[in-house]
């Protein structure tokens, strides 16, 4: 802007010869020279004032220009016009911040994402593949598969974080809120306005459990800070969904190498859990592979030897759209279920390991809250306020899991009357916090896998476990 470009400074240095009509040339012809031309002539705009040009005092009149030679005159018409310089864009970011704020998408422009790891099946399957039709045309659907692989590469990234920056002395507030908000930026959905996470978002609340306690331990308004300590063993569980679409992969961190042997053998039985399952394989048959890589492994805690113990009541699951928990569960423990995996189906499978006693029971306080799928969309409720949090969940989780932190963010005040009014009808379910024993230690490891025609693949298989 404002400089003059090349077209214009070739008309100021050797003049225009199609504007004669308009505007005089500086200097113009000898006086008189006009008779013998058309009668027509005009004076310069430019001179002297003292009248050195005659006996009349006028102005003197430059020489006329010397005509253009061919050769400028063809060179004019060979000029090219300037190209337009192109607009410099800003580069795509290569890597990852930390905290990771940068979209995911602008990592990935292409929009294809990792692919899992690819695991070959072990045993052969026995249904026809006419009935497997429609599992299959699913799990082929690359829109459906894009899905998957972006969520497993924001949870990979987000974890990563985690791995790299939490130290003790943090609060379980701060890391919960970290691995959120990490989250909600790589998917570009801050989930504030109605929708917004139903579209891309937490699959459900970040699990942060330490030592005795196993599962479904939230930070939530209203609970003393918990402070993360040296000696603590914090299993750290998190969910990522597109489109209702849910990666749920958990890990575990201990800062004392007391505690390796615990964190081996869980994820050594959450691996050997990965390897068994397949389309056709019977559930009993892969916790009975589960269970036996567990309890190969023992830890020895200042100066005890404890046996690692699968916890028998609490158990891996497949996931199905917008619900966490599809139906279908696969025990820790040798059972007589012979239900069969099946083409098309996601699975979460996960295992838990602990040196207690290896039965789990509900801990003081609330995790979260999950709108039942069944419940219908109209509701008699002697509350008004308990309709407008119904009318709320609806419009910002759907069937997906959320505690009171998520609520909070949205702005609502004084719902805890409404939820409960919710829970007693039915229409809500609470998830209750869930412990062993005092005193003892526990570890989680967990993968999301598809199961597809000729091979499974493990969306959240990361570098790290």
């Amino acid at each position: 802007m404002g400089s003059r470009s090349p077209e214009h400074e070739g008309r100021r240095n050797y003049g225009d010869s199609s504007n004669s009509g308009g505007a005089c040339r500086l200097g113009g012809e000898p006086r008189g020279s006009h008779t013998s031309r058309d009668g027509d002539g005009c004076l310069g705009d430019g001179g002297g004032d003292d009248g050195s040009d005659g006996d009349d005092g006028n102005m003197s009149l430059v020489p006329p220009e010397a005509p253009l030679s061919t050769e400028v005159v063809d060179a004019r018409k060979k000029r090219k016009k300037p190209r337009k310089r192109k607009k410099r864009t800003a580069p795509l970011p290569a890597k990852q911040s930390s905290p990771p704020r940068i979209l995911l998408s602008d990592l990935f422009p292409s929009g294809d994402y990792p692919e899992g790891e690819v695991q070959s099946y072990t045993r052969a399957r026995t249904v026809a593949a006419e009935a497997r039709y429609d599992a299959r045309r699913r799990s082929e659907d690359n829109a459906f598969l894009q899905n998957y692989r972006k969520a497993a590469e924001v949870h990979r990234q987000a974890r990563r974080w985690v791995q790299e920056t939490v130290k003790p002395g943090q609060t379980l507030l701060d890391i919960a809120e970290g691995i959120e908000d990490s989250v909600r930026a790589l998917l570009g959905h801050a989930g504030l306005e109605p929708g917004d996470s139903l579209k891309a978002g937490m699959g459900f609340p970040t699990g942060l459990c330490l030592n005795h306690q196993v599962a479904h331990y939230t930070p939530n308004p209203g609970q003393k800070d918990v402070v993360l300590q040296q000696q603590d063993v914090m299993k750290v569980d998190f969910g990522v969904h597109i489109n209702g679409w849910i990666v749920d992969s958990a890990f575990t961190m201990a800062f004392d190498p007391t505690y390796d042997n615990l964190l081996a053998a869980v994820k050594d039985a959450t691996n050997t859990g990965v390897k068994a399952a397949g389309i056709d394989v019977r559930v009993c048959d892969v916790s009975a592979t589960i269970q036996e890589a567990m309890e190969s492994y023992e830890v020895e805690i200042r100066g005890k030897t404890f046996p690692v113990k699968p916890v028998r009541n609490i158990t891996a699951h497949n996931i199905e759209h917008y619900r966490i928990h599809g139906g279908k569960s696969i025990p820790f423990v040798k059972n007589s279920d012979q239900t069969k995996m099946e083409e098309g189906e996601v699975f979460a499978i996960e295992t838990f390991g602990t040196t207690g006693r290896g039965y789990l029971r509900d801990d003081v306080g609330i995790y979260g809250y999950g709108l039942n799928h069944d419940s219908p969309l109209a509701v008699s409720l002697p509350l008004a306020s308990a309709r407008r949090l119904h009318k709320k969940i609806r419009e910002n989780f759907g069937t997906l899991v959320f505690c009171r932190r998520y609520l909070d963010r949205l702005g609502l005040e004084r719902y805890l009357a409404g939820m409960n009014c919710l829970v007693s009808n039915g229409i809500v379910e609470p998830y209750e916090p869930l412990m062993d024993i005092e005193g003892s230690y526990s570890a989680q490891f967990e993968h999301t896998l598809l199961l597809r025609e000729t091979h499974k693949e493990v969306f959240s298989r990361g570098d790290d476990y």
